[in-house]
């Protein structure tokens, strides 16, 4: 919106962009005469609009390279003395490269003395795809692959999720999800209602009564990669931390055949029991995200029906690695602990009503409790690399892999 500083009420408000439906505006930057705007496109892509402030119809989109999932621009400030903007992309797999826009030139470049670094960048292939749910609505995923889709088939494959508060997926560059690439895996972000990777409509379908159809959402995300081809559930593990735990566990309880292995860090895994007391520190959001299953008898039996701790039933569940922290300030260790503990009972009932059963190994549930207080993990370095050692070992050994070898020291 643009306004008059001697009017700003929103009388004067007048409309200077208007986003197509499912497309969300993540950032904005002033530089000198002309407004910029980094938007996410319903197809997933970043793309930069540049507005002329002088000259409203003086507008157009600038494409960023096909990988780009993140982006991190300077300070506001600092790119309006300079007449240019210069910015960060990235994505989980790519590392940040420093690109910077003319915008009076229209003109998206890149520094030179990176061209080599840039070519490298084209490595690993970025596949978008949109998985039909089951109200038919598209649901966005990107994946990230070092060989052509139709040789994926027998590829591990690692499913990120979250979807919920409207935040969306971290897709910036992360080095141990680089080297799972380079070690054969393929990644696959699915972008589930209840997040904001298309806006604000996205997240408010994805809310209180909406939650079930985030793991519709995940479940045929999955659904989708398998049938192109893409690895297969005995090859496929499913990872989230915080809410994001929500609709992978809750699919372990309704399918737990699509995936082989999960791993949960910080997992909110005991929604009703949470959301019901009223001593637990829940905020506005929270409620607003989840609903109120005390004073809306509505709300709670939408959570009775997907919350993961109260829908465990006897059945074959995959290996879980869940990962805590035993002061973790907004998921209660209590939870976790229990939900562990259940799990476990029902794994052990199902393997003693079904000898025949036995055929198969049984699951492996590893509670990874850690000291500590911070909701993101370890602060420290040296603990951070070993607990996602400990993540990797995980997954390695549940999907049957053989292990990476140590790479050679180069010589000097």
């Amino acid at each position: 919106m643009q306004a008059p500083v001697s009017e700003p009420s929103m009388a004067s408000w007048v409309t200077l962009f208007a986003p197509s439906p499912d497309t969300a505006i993540k950032d904005m930057d002033v530089v000198g005469d002309y407004l910029l705007l980094v938007a996410n496109t319903p197809a997933g892509k970043l793309t930069l609009n540049v507005m002329s402030l002088s000259n409203l119809k003086e507008t157009h989109i600038i494409q960023l390279p096909s990988w780009a999932c993140a982006i991190e621009t300077k300070k506001p400030g600092l790119a309006d003395q300079q007449g240019v903007l210069e910015f960060l992309l990235s994505s989980p797999v790519h590392p940040p490269v420093p690109y910077s826009l003319d915008p009076g030139k229209g003109l998206l470049l890149s520094d030179a003395g990176n061209q080599t670094y840039l070519e490298s960048q084209d490595k690993y292939i970025t596949t978008r795809l949109e998985a039909c749910s089951q109200d038919s609505t598209l649901v966005p995923v990107t994946v990230f692959h070092a060989v052509p889709v139709e040789d994926l088939g027998q590829v591990p494959l690692l499913v990120h999720v979250y979807g919920a508060y409207g935040r969306d997926l971290n897709m910036e560059f992360c080095p141990v999800k680089r080297f799972l690439l380079e070690q054969g895996w393929a990644l696959a972000y699915c972008h589930i209602r209840g997040g904001g990777e298309r806006g604000l409509s996205w997240h408010r379908r994805g809310r209180v009564e909406g939650k079930p159809r985030g793991v519709e959402d995940l479940q045929a995300c999955l659904h989708n990669l398998f049938s192109l081809g893409v690895s297969s559930p005995s090859r496929a593990a499913l990872t989230a931390c915080s809410a994001g735990a929500v609709p992978v566990a809750a699919l372990c309880n309704r399918n737990p055949n699509k995936m082989r292995a999960v791993t949960l860090q910080a997992p909110f895994l005991d929604v009703l029991g949470t959301m019901e007391k009223p001593n637990q520190p829940l905020m506005l959001e929270d409620r607003e995200e989840w609903g109120d299953p005390v004073g809306n008898l509505n709300h709670r039996h939408i959570i009775a029906s997907y919350c993961p701790l109260h829908n465990i039933t006897p059945q074959h569940y995959p290996s879980m690695l869940l990962t805590a922290y035993s002061g973790d300030p907004r998921v209660p260790l209590e939870g976790v602990l229990k939900y562990a503990k259940f799990i476990k009972k029902a794994i052990h009932a199902h393997f003693s009503m079904k000898p025949n059963a036995g055929c198969k190994s049984a699951p492996k549930i590893v509670l990874n409790v850690q000291p500590g207080v911070n909701h993101l993990g370890p602060e420290d370095f040296v603990q951070r690399l070993e607990e996602e050692a400990f993540r990797l070992s995980f997954l390695y050994t549940e999907l049957g892999l053989d292990l990476p070898l140590p790479r050679r020291k180069r010589k000097r």
